[in-house]
């Protein structure tokens, strides 16, 4: 087996990955940063983020397990102080898996260029200092006018981060569905949306089909990461055919996770 590391770099964190180090060293487990099996990652949810689109080439051949430093986070197993438990299962036990839906997005810029890129949380798109128009169309079928400050897609596992801050809902990872949020509609008598988040099937797929002109200036985001473009005729979101996979040595049920970061009172016996 050969792993790689990816850190953040607080203190703390490289503390943990230096002692990470050293028990993989005595375990004779190779560290491979250009070729792992698995992918260690020693943070929080972001650090497993940017961990995912640096090997996202190798997506198929790697797993990822999260060790996190602070709170529990809905990527990270392993609290810090477990690193020994966790490298001896890494050569003792035969894990079992659990593989997660990405979101594929494909942008046509206004030269009929495409440009696709994968995200495990969400992508949105904003229009830079005005006020976002597009057409939606789910199926290639025309579902809706829209007009605010932007439209974010999330997969299942990002239905806890922005889109809930949206007014999205929690959707468990298992189901491979897209979820579709508003960003500050405009609803009047003129423009009219549905103005609740949408949840689509997994054999569907959304396109947004921007407004055009001579001012245009986009920014798409995915992950965190951006996407700009002066002219973006359309944008196909669907689930991939790809997805991450996680060793699971130990595992905490979802909607636990969902208890702990949102709502975190004592658990009632």
């Amino acid at each position: 087996m050969k792993v790689a590391i990816v850190s953040n770099e607080c203190i703390e964190t490289q503390a943990v990955v230096r002692n990470l180090e050293k028990l993989l060293a005595s375990r004779k487990i190779e560290i491979d940063p250009e070729n792992p099996d698995v992918v260690l990652t020693v943070g929080g949810d972001g650090t497993l983020i940017s961990a995912f689109h640096k090997y996202q080439n190798l997506i198929d051949q790697i797993r990822f397990i999260g060790i996190h430093t602070g709170h529990l986070g809905f990527y990270t197993d392993w609290r810090n102080f477990e690193i020994g438990k966790l490298v001896d299962s890494l050569t003792k036990k035969q894990p079992s898996s659990a593989s997660y839906p990405l979101l594929e997005l494909v942008i046509t810029t206004g030269n009929d260029e495409k440009k696709k890129l994968l995200a495990l949380n969400e992508a949105t798109i904003k229009k830079v200092s005005k006020t976002l128009k597009a057409d939606v169309y789910i199926r290639d079928q025309f579902f809706e006018s829209f007009k605010g400050d932007g439209l974010c897609v999330s997969t299942p596992t990002g239905s806890t981060a922005y889109s809930k801050s949206l007014g999205g809902a929690v959707i468990h990872p298992r189901l491979k569905a897209l979820q579709m949020t508003e960003i500050a509609s405009i609803n009047n008598r003129v423009f009219r949306t549905l103005s609740s988040p949408i949840v689509i099937a997994p054999d569907e797929w959304i396109t947004i089909r921007p407004e055009t002109g001579n001012d245009d200036h986009y920014v798409v985001t995915y992950d965190g990461y951006e996407f700009n473009h002066k002219h973006i005729k359309k944008i196909e979101y669907r689930i991939s055919q790809h997805v991450i996979r996680f060793d699971k040595y130990q595992h905490t049920h979802f909607w636990n996770r969902v208890e702990d970061a949102f709502i975190g009172h004592d658990r009632k016996v």
